[in-house]
């Protein structure tokens, strides 16, 4: 099978796992994957834990791309897309393509004022770990602004590398955006136990060398600031290009993860989808959907019928924990607690249920749990709500 050369933008996990899936179902047209970093293709997880720490980690993608005849463009960034003349214009000359595959991603979110200063850092590549990482060996004092995922991962590795820690959260609680504050205020008593200071409720106000300022006037000695209040789509380099987009940036895909603009698909962090399951549009920077989207776009790209409708799946280590989450739940979902007698600081579990079914389960060192739980919500599954918030009643025996 083969054709018009298909031009993959961003080679992360999503643009990485495109080409090869595409070489495995057995394109053999020219393919060439473009990546604004100057490195292979590698993991993100272990930049926030090993790489950190200075342990070892498998961060490479285990893909042999010259076996699979798949031309690596590292260290060239997409500037601008043409849709009419299907040409991608990047810092090192044009690229003319017949197909176009958008999996360029996310950035973080910069703290307003902080653009430049040199003690300032977001963690979202593997040069932002390895400029982070002499900050933790120092073992001095750093501020995270955001108790997010990422802020969590972070002050557990500053901890192990015996910084002093402080974790500002302009929300009520953390995660304030993804949990309910009940479920919340279990992982922000971990802060606590692991020796940081969690400040929440209070906004960042200024960022000097040496400190932090608080709308409530509080000064925090930092000798260094991680800012991690979130992500956004990489595609302010789309504007003009035709290609649809929403409110946040993200490209908007349909179900077979192709977009309105003629010869232009998308993947990843940088796509939003329809989701039948939840009836809703999702947009999931994690892992797993960037994985499990490269399947779907290598599909439709050579005519095979298929729909990208995944469980949204993501997991976290954090103060000596393992976190996974799976399925997508509303504000006004019912909440159902899974916590044994007497497991204070045990293992637990929450789920999430809508008109009786199994919408999302949060577990917290119960595997099981969370492994049973992402096939009932896989299928929407109808379950007892007696049996559901019953933790000795495996969480498969509680479907109908």
């Amino acid at each position: 099978m083969t054709g018009g050369r298909i031009v993959i933008v961003g080679a992360g996990l999503a643009g990485a796992n495109t080409a090869l899936a595409l070489r495995e179902r057995g394109w053999r047209g020219p393919l060439t994957l473009l990546g604004a970093e100057p490195y292979r293709p590698y993991d993100r997880p272990p930049l926030s834990k090993e790489v950190l720490l200075g342990q070892p980690a498998e961060v490479d993608l285990d893909i042999d791309f010259e076996a699979h005849d798949i031309e690596l463009a590292l260290g060239r960034t997409a500037t601008r897309l043409d849709v009419r003349a299907r040409r991608l214009a990047t810092d090192g000359g044009p690229l003319d393509y017949a197909s176009v595959v958008l999996a360029c991603g996310a950035v973080a979110v910069d703290l307003p004022g902080t653009a430049g200063l040199p003690h300032v850092h977001t963690l979202r590549t593997r040069d932002d770990a390895e400029r982070l990482r002499p900050v933790l060996a120092a073992a001095g004092s750093l501020v995270i602004v955001g108790a997010g995922w990422i802020g969590a991962e972070v002050a557990t590795a500053a901890r192990a590398a015996g910084c002093a820690v402080t974790v500002v959260e302009a929300g009520p609680h953390p995660l304030a955006g993804t949990l309910p504050a009940e479920v919340a205020e279990r992982l922000a008593a971990w802060y606590a136990a692991a020796g940081v200071r969690l400040r929440t409720g209070v906004a960042v106000t200024a960022v000097r060398e040496g400190e932090v300022e608080l709308a409530d006037g509080t000064v925090l000695g930092a000798e260094a600031v991680l800012v991690g209040i979130g992500s956004r789509p990489d595609t302010d380099w789309l504007a003009g290009s035709g290609v649809p987009l929403d409110g946040s940036g993200a490209v908007l895909a349909d179900a077979r993860l192709a977009t309105e603009a003629p010869g232009v698909y998308a993947v990843g962090d940088c796509a939003s989808y329809p989701s039948a399951r939840f009836g809703r549009r999702l947009l999931t920077h994690h892992w797993q959907n960037a994985l499990d989207g490269a399947g779907t776009v290598a599909a439709t790209l050579l005519g095979e019928p298929v729909s990208h409708d995944p469980v949204p799946y993501f997991w976290s280590r954090q103060f000596g924990r393992y976190l996974q989450y799976a399925g997508h739940h509303r504000p006004d979902d019912r909440l159902v607690w899974r916590v044994p007698d007497g497991a204070q600081d045990g293992p637990w579990s929450v789920c999430w249920t809508r008109d009786g079914r199994l919408t999302a389960v949060l577990a917290v060192d119960r595997p099981r749990d969370l492994l049973q739980g992402r096939r009932l919500v896989d299928r929407l599954a109808e379950v007892d709500p007696a049996r559901l918030a019953d933790p000795d009643v495996p969480l498969k025996s509680a479907a109908r």
